[in-house]
């Protein structure tokens, strides 16, 4: 029985992949900064954790070492493993080869609108009771994380673009989102990442099928050229599936028209805003190549109310009411902010909490320009992840972009000043949104945990 060792092991996608190699009988060891619900989970389960990452976390007995792209070359248990020759995989080459053991892998990918999507599409086929295998980089309630082990017919996974992980991947059916400037930290310009997807689209097979959003910029670029069959989705009627008459409910969740090959079936959605009717034409488009029944899309979309951290409605502190959202790229803070401005409220707040130094160095107008929409903005200080400030710039520097734009703006270093700030200043039936991929998240749950 082999013995397989994961590098960070409390990763969202790392403990997916070892979770499904534990329910089939695999030895599982790994390590990690620190313990956690996931570690903890995945103990009860049967693996062997280490903490935090230190060279004799590595069993003797072990034979594949698996890493993420943010490890360094002078992490401990990495260096141990080359000391000792052992197999060494990226966490996307291994997944890539168990994606192979399924009859059908369906992997979804875009500059954003990924988790939101790959769930959609696993909550249709859960209401078919396809028993799918699913890998997801968010939380999905319904299967009580972030990882499901189904059957070898199918499985779901989300598929992310950095350093071009998901060219390890080979879908049956390939869904792209979008394709816009980010993670300009590795991608070199808009060219580079149009490359990269087209790329992502060479590895679906003759006999597969890409989904596509026919309103990406520069499409032919993307799509052009392959040998798989190419299904366009989109805003208007040139492509093969569009929507029309779209009405939004009291709290922004949209109904519409998914108009294909001169048909029309009312779809009501069980999330807010317009990116998710988007969104939701392309898992309808992955429903029909896999042949499922129209209940069982219409049910699933309107039984899905979201995945933690996308437009996720906290609670209510003094009146006001507290959502929380992952949005960290200026299209999907438009985005998340449009379908706010739907939502019932007196006046929208917005603790904004920039990602990478980067990120938030490249896009800056763009970032300032999608803020606007809100009444009042709270700058945090930005989530470095796995970088270090070398560019000069702090949530400062975008918060005074912010108000050169004329929208009212704040900027404040630690989280205890901002909570201090909400406290005294939001009113009765003011709408607060905290902002960001980092932990931003931690300001409402605090807030409502504190009172």
């Amino acid at each position: 029985m082999k013995n397989i060792h994961f590098i960070g092991i409390g990763g969202i996608s790392m403990s997916g992949i070892a979770e499904l190699l534990l329910s089939e009988g695999y030895r599982v060891s790994g390590s990690d900064a620190r313990r956690s619900a996931i570690t903890e989970r995945l103990e009860e389960l049967g693996a062997v954790i280490g903490y935090p990452q230190k060279a004799d976390n590595i069993p003797e007995d072990t034979d594949t070492v698996v890493v993420t792209a943010a490890i360094h070359e002078d992490n401990p248990e990495l260096m141990e493993a080359k000391r000792r020759g052992l197999d060494i995989r990226t966490r996307a080459d291994f997944l890539g080869n168990v994606m192979k053991e399924y009859g059908t892998p369906v992997a979804v990918a875009g500059t954003h609108g990924k988790t939101t999507t790959t769930a959609m599409i696993s909550e249709i086929l859960l209401d078919a009771k396809m028993d799918p295998t699913i890998s997801i980089g968010g939380v999905l309630r319904d299967i009580g994380g972030n990882f499901r082990v189904g059957g070898r017919d199918y499985f779901v996974m989300e598929a992310c673009e950095y350093t071009n992980s998901y060219h390890s991947f080979y879908p049956r059916i390939g869904i792209i989102l979008n394709v816009e400037p980010d993670h300009l930290d590795f991608f070199k310009d808009i060219d580079d990442i149009r490359h990269s997807f087209h790329r992502y689209g060479e590895n679906i097979p003759e006999d597969g099928v890409l989904i596509i959003n026919k309103d990406i910029e520069g499409f032919d670029a993307v799509a052009g050229g392959l040998k798989c069959r190419v299904v366009t989705f989109g805003g208007d009627d040139s492509a093969d599936y569009h929507a029309e008459n779209i009405i939004y409910d009291d709290f922004a969740r949209p109904s519409f028209d998914v108009c294909h090959k001169g048909t029309a079936r009312r779809i009501t959605l069980g999330v807010c805003g317009s990116h998710n009717v988007t969104n939701a034409l392309s898992a309808i488009a992955a429903a029909d190549e896999l042949c499922i029944e129209e209940e069982h899309i219409l049910r699933g979309l309107k039984n899905f109310t979201g995945t933690d951290r996308r437009f996720e409605v906290k609670g209510t502190l003094k009146g006001f009411t507290i959502i929380d959202d992952y949005a960290h790229h200026p299209t999907e803070i438009r985005a998340t902010l449009n379908t706010a401005l739907k939502y019932p409220h007196r006046e929208l707040w917005v603790v904004f909490q920039s990602h990478t130094y980067t990120r938030t160095k490249a896009l800056m107008e763009e970032f300032a320009d999608a803020l606007t929409l809100a009444d009042h903005v709270i700058c945090a200080e930005i989530y470095a992840a796995r970088e270090t400030d070398n560019l000069g710039i702090s949530g400062e520097t975008l918060a005074e972009k912010i108000r050169e734009k004329g929208t009212d703006c704040y900027y404040f270093p630690t989280f205890e000043e901002i909570k201090k700030f909400i406290r005294e200043t939001l009113l009765d039936k003011d709408l607060l949104i905290t902002m960001g991929a980092g932990d931003v998240v931690k300001i409402g749950d605090e807030l409502l945990r504190e009172g």
